[in-house]
């Protein structure tokens, strides 16, 4: 037994099925298009361009987030709804221009599947982008299953997507591992009754920092997120 897990923990691993992972920031840089649609809604309004840094901590929150940093408009603004139409408009537009793997995915990755550890996603972006996104970028053939934000009728933190996504995959929510970069990614995960892992590469939001999430581990790098699965 590791010395660095608890005896109840070391018998939810040695039970572990199944890996569930988020998609953006977890999986995939997408910031890059997220970013761009927002500085394209920004000079579409006459409006200079925010910098990089100051929009990638938000794209955790889709496109709420994405809003309230470009155009401080929030969803009780009387335009939201069409700002927000516009703005997703623009990114499906350029979804795969910039978005890419993280470095070190890959190889976690084939390391599950050397392994016959079924892994699938867990999104809360809707179908319409999840899908191509992840067709595009060769995950969707790989993954058992890619459950989107609108493929039950709750999104994350909600554990319905989660429990949708063991029952795709044929294994018990006990037995499942969820994996992502924000906070509600955590909750979703310890109300599905999953071990949780919380990803520091991510985006991280601007909430409580991720010490505060109560994951049951803190991985820097995919080749820890497998250590702390005891795969590698």
């Amino acid at each position: 037994m590791s010395p660095d897990v608890g005896a109840a923990l070391q018998t939810r691993l040695a039970g572990l099925r199944a890996v569930l992972f988020d998609l953006d920031g977890t999986l995939i840089d997408s910031a890059p298009d997220l970013a761009g649609a927002a500085n394209e809604l920004r000079a579409a309004r006459g409006l200079p361009p925010l910098d990089y840094a100051q929009l990638r901590p938000m794209v955790g929150a889709g496109a709420r987030g994405m809003l309230a940093v470009s155009l401080q408009v929030t969803p009780a603004h009387l335009e939201f709804e069409p700002l927000r139409a516009d703005f997703l408009a623009r990114y499906e537009a350029r979804m795969l221009q910039e978005t890419a793997v993280f470095e070190q995915v890959h190889p976690m990755l084939d390391a599950l599947e050397q392994a016959a550890m079924p892994w699938g996603i867990v999104t809360n972006k809707a179908e319409r982008f999840a899908l191509p996104v992840t067709l595009g970028l060769g995950l969707a053939a790989r993954a058992g299953t890619v459950i989107g934000g609108d493929t039950t009728p709750h999104a994350k933190p909600h554990p319905a997507p989660l429990l949708e996504a063991a029952r795709r995959l044929g294994v018990a929510a006990e037995h499942c591992a969820y994996v992502g970069d924000d906070e509600r990614d955590i909750v979703a995960g310890r109300a599905a009754g999953m071990i949780t892992v919380a990803v520091a590469w991510g985006y991280l939001g601007q909430g409580d920092p991720i010490e505060a999430w109560g994951a049951d581990f803190i991985v820097q790098t995919p080749d820890a997120l497998l250590k702390s699965l005891q795969l590698a």
